[in-house]
């Protein structure tokens, strides 16, 4: 990940640049509470077009300047460039750095690079879709959209060199209807239209033996599939292990009208590398293929995540309560907070809603307004469920 790490400076440097600069957002530094130890600071970053948050860890070996995972662009570049620019603006001594530019390598193909809000209302171009979840090399995502043009193909992927290196493939291989995505598949499925899709592919997921919590496969997500697939669109998983397949065919019975098959062993159009491996190990491979019998309702997703009525004042915002709040179907946890120092204000990292698929935002508070940074969560209902928790705790 693009990083660079610097001498010791005093942070206060920055606050100039900030005020001059639309590059650039704010600074905070931590508002510590009692037993709390946080060393580190955040800048908000405005860098062509995207906001994000940049995190300077403070070491006394030298300060380590990387952006906040939540808020990170997928375009590893352009975060290179916004660190370069930080550097030289602020007069930083550079001591190791991860920010030089490839230009020789086949450019990501940034019109096919979505972001979560770009599926609020989504337009598809009056095709239907296909997704794939976790596509890693792509193989499977690629064969698909050179194979069936007319669809637009979902890739959803939360390794984020897989998914630049999909980018890649797509812009070498000049397709147009492929789009790929880095998030948590469950909470992107909420997100799309009713019986929008022919097919939703899950091919080896992490088996997660030790923690079946963390399986994509889930009741709640095969509802959620077969809500998005249209009429004998379907839901396949292909998996290597005994254990996930037995789990699966269980998940898969539990409807009340189903209908699914069962191939083992079964020849597939493209394999992947490990696929291939697997192979060789005379592993065998399921495939499980559910499909849709009925027409869903349109989906209505018209949860509002403004805060909209008057925030409790500053101090007591940055002091709300340190342990999770839990509530029947959702969290939340006010994890760190910071003060601004370039204007008054505050920033509260936190995690909430859904206990198997949780959303990390930052909440931004200035001139006695919060928002989320650098933009609102997935619009689903245990979300907007956390989000009234959230404002029973930050409203006046």
């Amino acid at each position: 990940m693009p990083h660079i790490k610097t001498a010791p400076f005093d942070t206060a440097r920055l606050d100039a640049v900030i005020r001059e600069d639309a590059a650039f957002d704010f600074r905070a530094v931590p508002a510590v509470q009692k037993g709390e130890t946080v060393r580190e600071e955040l800048l908000g970053v405005v860098w062509e077009g995207e906001r994000f948050i940049l995190e300077i860890h403070k070491r006394p070996e030298g300060y380590l300047i990387k952006p906040d995972k939540p808020t990170r662009p997928l375009d590893v570049n352009r975060i290179k460039r916004a660190l370069r620019y930080l550097a030289e603006a602020a007069g930083l001594t550079i001591e190791h750095e991860n920010i030089t530019l490839s230009p020789t390598k086949t450019p990501l193909a940034e019109a096919y690079n979505k972001r979560i809000e770009d599926f609020e209302s989504p337009d598809f171009g009056g095709r239907r879709i296909a997704v794939e979840v976790g596509f890693g090399s792509g193989r499977h995502l690629l064969h698909q959209a050179q194979a069936h043009p007319e669809v637009l193909h979902i890739g959803i992927e939360i390794h984020t060199p897989s998914a630049q290196q999909v980018l890649k493939q797509i812009e070498r291989q000049g397709l147009t209807n492929v789009w790929v995505v880095t998030y948590d598949a469950r909470l992107l499925l909420e997100m799309l239209p009713s019986n929008a899709a022919t097919a939703i592919y899950v091919h080896f997921p992490v088996p997660w033996d030790k923690k079946p919590h963390r399986r994509v496969i889930s009741r709640a997500f095969v509802t959620e599939a077969m809500r998005v697939v249209a009429p004998q669109g379907v839901l396949e998983l292909r998996t290597d292990s005994d254990r996930y397949y037995a789990y699966a065919l269980k998940v898969f019975s539990e409807g009340d009208r189903v209908q699914f098959d069962v191939r083992k062993n079964h020849e597939a159009a493209i394999r992947s590398k490990y696929e291939d491996r697997w192979q060789r190990q005379h592993k065998d491979i399921y495939t499980l293929r559910l499909f849709a019998e009925a027409e869903s309702p349109a989906l209505v997703q018209d949860y509002d995540f403004h805060f909209d009525r008057a925030l409790k004042p500053l101090d007591a915002l940055l002091a709300l309560p340190q342990d999770a709040i839990i509530r029947p179907d959702h969290f939340v946890h006010f994890e760190r907070r910071y003060r601004m120092v370039t204007e008054e204000g505050g920033v509260i990292k936190c995690s909430f809603g859904s206990f198997e698929r949780p959303e990390h935002k930052v909440i931004a508070i200035r001139e006695h307004q919060a928002e989320y940074y650098p933009g609102v969560p997935v619009r689903s209902r245990i979300n907007h469920h956390a989000h009234q928790t959230i404002g029973e705790y930050a409203y006046a």
